[in-house]
């Protein structure tokens, strides 16, 4: 006997709209597959992956092409049916074990879901089942509260892909519409619903029923803003006269502001309450997207994850917002004022455009206090911070910095010492220190503390291993006064806050 393919929809992203069967053969699957471009990330697994069981087999459908180009002899199309087969006959080989095979789909399987590629294909083959899922259609009606269609009006679906001559006669045509399909296609989709006249009755809908729900005029929204997974909804003209939704309601221009919240080097235990405070006030949170997750997810709240390397595009983005009315926190790992985002915010405040938003900056627990209070108070008498990144600032002006603070015999803080394509730093900064510090110096290092995966080592300068060191880790050289004491309580490295006369 083979196993059951079973093609089941997960609603538009809210794991609690999750049919109940849908949820049933989730957890009792042998194998879970799950479509997703080739970062990886897949929107239907994060939605379905409450209901796994654990130890389940998943098999993830990675496209090998989304919007790009590719040298496949058959084209775009041709990688596509390519890919298709392949997983097709992947799900076979678990089928004909006999295994009992889920096909995770968001929204409906059988609308514009990828699944249906899977069940033309092994549907005539295995027993198969669809079990449907609440569309992204009625999502977003549900969530802008408007209804779709009432009495004799007619509702017309449209992929925004149509060229936007068809697509505009198409909705002149019709009493209400969801055009799906937007992200690239965005401003070919406004320009037909300025052409059918229509622009001034559209909605724009993105992440429907998610905590990065947002909602707005189709008319205000920006086109570099809009992802695939958003739509454009002609609700009902009947109910054109229903109200504003809250959340898309204007806000007066100029009376938002900015607040750069520092989390902490890991976890709620080390976030002060008036961190707590303004991260559950704000309307709008925008950060490294590491350090966004962990901030709980408040659907009232809209979250801007963004790379680790585009602090001054972060801090435009989080300004703007607030000249539009929005509570902004900007998140930043512990202290945002040490090697973190504050100083980006503040210099790009500074423009003249954003001359008059307001910034406050709200402190947090620096990776280096942490480091410390893992093994006592290495701190405890003058010490400097010094970064050994050079990506800002060339690494003769960190040398000689660093030679200065030796020389001072001050206690070094060190952030960034290391990452996959700075390998050589430690190593000379040894050397740099070594010329004004004894070998037995104390060295501290501290890797990931506060999460899981933290590890605290005492060694010595002499014996620092500059591969130990990675871009996790901070160091802590000890001035010529710092002590490593071996009590019978433990282990405590501190630095006396008499200095030898």
């Amino acid at each position: 006997m083979t196993g059951k393919l079973y093609g089941v929809g997960l609603g538009p992203g809210d794991p609690e709209l999750v049919t109940v069967k849908a949820a049933r053969l989730i957890g009792e699957a042998d194998v879970i597959a799950y479509h997703s471009a080739r970062h990886g990330r897949s929107i239907a697994r994060s939605v379905a992956e409450p209901y796994f069981r654990g130890g389940q087999i998943e098999e993830a459908l990675i496209y090998p092409v989304t919007t790009e180009t590719t040298d496949h002899p058959g084209g775009y199309q041709g990688a596509i049916d390519e890919f298709y087969a392949s997983c097709a006959e992947r799900l076979a080989a678990h089928l004909d074990a006999g295994r009992t095979v889920v096909v995770l789909s968001e929204g409906d399987p059988l609308f514009y879901g990828s699944y249906m590629h899977m069940h033309k294909r092994l549907a005539g083959r295995y027993p198969t089942e669809v079990v449907p899922g609440v569309t992204s259609v009625s999502g977003a009606s549900a969530v802008l509260g408007r209804p779709l269609v009432e009495r004799d009006e007619t509702l017309t679906v449209l992929p925004g892909t149509l060229p936007p001559d068809v697509l505009a006669e198409r909705l002149a045509a019709t009493d209400s519409a969801a055009v799906l399909k937007l992200g690239r296609t965005f401003e070919r989709v406004k320009e037909a619903f300025t052409k059918a006249g229509r622009l001034d009755e559209a909605w724009y809908v993105e992440r429907a029923t998610t905590g990065a729900q947002r909602i707005a005029p189709l008319a205000d929204v920006d086109p570099a803003s809009v992802p695939y997974f958003s739509l454009a909804l002609l609700p009902s003209p009947v109910n054109a006269a229903l109200p504003v939704p809250a959340e898309a309601a204007p806000k007066p221009y100029g009376t938002g502001e900015v607040v750069v919240v520092g989390l902490g080097p890991a976890g709620s235990p080390w976030l002060t309450p008036e961190a707590q405070h303004e991260l559950a006030a704000a309307d709008e949170l925008i950060g490294y997207g590491p350090y966004l997750d962990r901030v709980p997810p408040n659907p009232r709240q809209r979250r801007h994850p963004t790379d680790n390397r585009v602090e001054a595009e972060r801090a435009a983005h989080a300004l703007d917002l607030a000249l539009a009315g929005s509570r902004v926190a900007v998140v930043s790992s512990g202290d945002p004022g040490v090697f973190a985002m504050a100083s980006a915010v503040l210099e790009v405040s500074c423009e003249p455009r954003f001359a008059d938003v307001p910034v406050r900056v709200v402190p947090g627990l620096t990776a280096a206090h942490a480091v410390a209070s893992r093994v006592g108070a290495p701190l405890g008498h003058d010490y400097c911070v010094l970064s050994l990144s050079d990506l800002l600032k060339p690494w003769d002006i960190i040398a000689g910095r660093i030679s200065a603070a030796a020389k001072a015999d001050l206690v070094i803080a060190i952030y960034n010492p290391a990452s996959r394509s700075r390998t050589w730093q430690v190593d000379a900064a040894k050397d740099l220190l070594l010329a004004h510090r004894a070998p037995d110096t104390p060295v501290v290092i501290g890797r990931a503390v506060g999460s899981p995966a933290e590890t605290v080592t005492v060694t010595t300068l002499g014996d620092l291993d500059p591969a130990a060191v990675d871009m996790r880790c901070m160091l802590l050289i000890g001035s010529s006064t710092t002590r490593v004491a071996d009590r019978p309580a433990g282990r405590v490295v501190y630095t006396p806050r008499r200095y030898p006369a």
